[in-house]
């Protein structure tokens, strides 16, 4: 839009720059070249005269349209009342003519259309602001490497695995009388968020920090551009995983996947200055207490019942532990919890996407408090997280915590082990996308098409052709899979292809639109279920002729052992993120 046309530069609307493109379905930044951009969005003012602000310029028809040639400034006719007399009369060019008034959304329903919005997702809504406002902002985003640690970003119609990190370290105003001043950051608070494939649902699976855990060797890439491996750590606390022996947080990635089998898309680090900044952009959140508490060492101090928190008191309360439960991290971590879903129904509320000035705090202070992966360091990136996200209705977000118990090894007990008869089981409902909440068409509907992939023909196993990886499984199952389907099972035209590219957590098989047939027969020998099955694309064979790819995960049981996942979500405390949970 022509800011000659609507005033000073400083008086455009920048909701009203963005505009709904229909073959994409996103809104999109509409200005001309010569426009003047704000660097951050201000409240639409009326010129005070027909003329505006430059001075008896004409402005622009109220019923025209935005994005007509005048509207751009580009080179039109005169009005008629400003052309010669003589002038012959210009025809009636169809309904444009007609200039019918152009209906408008208001700002904040072009802000509710395309963010969702919760937890660091509220960076979606910095780009109604201009491109001068969202390089301002790229250039607050701090990112590290990823080191090869994960899959090499999200991928908007996969399954979503954001590791959210929340360190310890002590910097920034303020923050020195919060317990050990001089620690390096270590992996304080971490959640492992899934969001389901379908988007009706999301898992927010909470590792305590005194698990006991292999942190295996991370390759890192220093500061100067060079890479140093460093090496890994048996049976140490998790919070290990980042800081200490300057592991970074793609090492707490790594740790992860090692520990769940689960591969992060992307990571997010906070520090205590993020709950602070955050909580005070958005106006508090709400939280309640079962009694009162007043806790020295995290200086909180609430008497029972709801109050709003932000800032230094929010930052208390999720670092508060002696006070509530059996006073350990356990405790602390049902705090947190309780901390971010009262953070996500702030965020989803009508008042926070509607306000301009809440949503430049949020911006601001996102992008000052986060440092995030290399996959996912501009605001755009960001946004596009934040739209699938968005998507996401609180009632179906579970939290839930790692299944721990005590460490028998010690006669005072500071620290947990796995849970080996639950934990399992969370990880594969995570793993094979299960909801932990009651939701039921979408889900149905994507089992409906999973099972669909196993119904039809099936090839004669001699016409099998399949590439065997191992991605996960024992070592030496790629063979031993290879020896039981030529000689036990007829699939003489197969290959053992050696390791994967990277682990996986589940068993798949790949194929081509013209092997599905092959891929049945294959998974009926198997025992693979509709989950495992893949359509893709063929690859080529030693032979030079198109295969099909079985990968085996962590979750393969031997050559000929079926592999079927569980539907039926684990059974383990949780909570979901629209209820209020008082903290006792």
């Amino acid at each position: 839009m022509d800011a000659q046309g609507r005033g000073r530069a400083d008086n455009i609307d920048p909701a009203d720059q963005w505009v709904l493109n229909p073959n994409t379905g996103e809104y999109e930044l509409r200005l001309s070249p010569s426009a003047a951009q704000p660097p951050v969005p201000g409240p639409r003012r009326p010129s005070s005269r027909d003329g505006g602000a430059t001075g008896g310029r004409t402005r622009q028809p109220a019923g025209e349209d935005r994005q007509s040639p005048r509207a751009r400034g580009a080179d039109v006719p005169a009005p008629r009342s400003a052309r010669r007399r003589n002038a012959e009369p210009e025809a009636p060019q169809g309904r444009r003519a007609a200039r019918r008034p152009v209906k408008k959304k208001s700002t904040a329903k072009k802000v509710l259309l395309w963010t969702g919005g919760s937890m660091a997702f509220v960076l979606v809504a910095v780009t109604a602001a201009g491109y001068l406002y969202i390089k301002h902002l790229n250039d607050n985003i701090t990112s590290v490497s990823d080191d090869g640690a994960s899959t090499g970003g999200f991928s908007k119609d996969e399954a979503i695995n954001i590791l959210l990190i929340g360190t310890d370290k002590r910097t920034g105003k303020g923050n020195e009388g919060y317990g050990d001043s001089g620690s390096v950051g270590h992996a304080d608070t971490t959640i492992l968020l899934h969001l389901s494939k379908d988007r009706s649902n999301a898992t927010a699976l909470s590792i305590p920090r005194d698990l006991i855990v292999d942190i295996p060797d991370c390759p890192t890439q220093q500061a100067d551009g060079s890479r140093k491996v460093i090496t890994g750590s048996h049976g140490v606390r998790f919070n290990e995983s980042l800081g200490q022996d300057d592991r970074t947080p793609s090492c707490t990635m790594r740790t992860v996947t090692e520990l769940t089998g689960i591969k992060p898309d992307d990571f997010m680090v906070a520090d205590f200055n993020a709950v602070k900044s955050l909580t005070e952009a958005v106006g508090g959140v709400e939280v309640c207490l079962a009694k009162d508490i007043d806790d020295k060492d995290s200086h909180l101090k609430l008497s029972k019942g709801t109050h709003n928190i932000s800032g230094e008191q929010a930052l208390a309360f999720v670092r508060t532990r002696h006070s509530v439960g059996f006073g350990g991290d356990l405790s602390r971590i049902g705090l947190q919890q309780q901390f971010l879903s009262a953070l996500m129904r702030k965020l989803k509320g009508n008042s926070t996407l509607s306000s301009p000035t809440k949503m430049v705090k949020l911006a601001e202070a996102g992008t000052k408090a986060l440092t995030v992966d290399d996959k996912l360091d501009s605001i755009s990136k960001l946004k596009d997280l934040g739209l699938e996200m968005g998507k996401l209705n609180p009632k179906n977000l579970t939290f839930a915590t790692v299944p721990v118990v005590d460490n028998p090894t010690e006669k005072v007990h500071s620290t947990v082990v796995l849970n080996e008869g639950k934990a399992p089981a969370v990880f594969d409902a995570i793993k094979n996308d299960v909801s932990f909440s009651d939701v039921k068409k979408k889900q149905k509907a994507a089992k409906d098409a999973q099972a669909a992939r196993l119904k039809g023909a099936k090839a004669p196993a001699s016409e099998v052709r399949v590439r065997i990886l191992n991605g996960g499984a024992a070592a030496g199952s790629a063979q031993a899979v290879l020896s039981w389907l030529q000689n036990d099972a007829g699939v003489t035209k197969s290959e053992n292809s050696g390791n994967a590219p990277a682990p996986l957590g589940r068993t798949t098989l790949e194929y081509g639109p013209d092997q599905a047939a092959q891929a049945r027969r294959l998974a009926a020998l198997m025992g693979l279920s509709g989950a495992a099955m893949k359509p893709g694309k063929s690859v080529t064979n030693s032979q030079g002729l198109p295969a099909m790819t079985l990968t085996l995960g962590k979750d393969f049981k031997g050559a000929g052992v079926p592999i079927t996942p569980s539907a039926k979500a684990p059974d383990v405390d949780k909570s979901t993120a629209d209820k209020v949970k008082c903290a006792a």
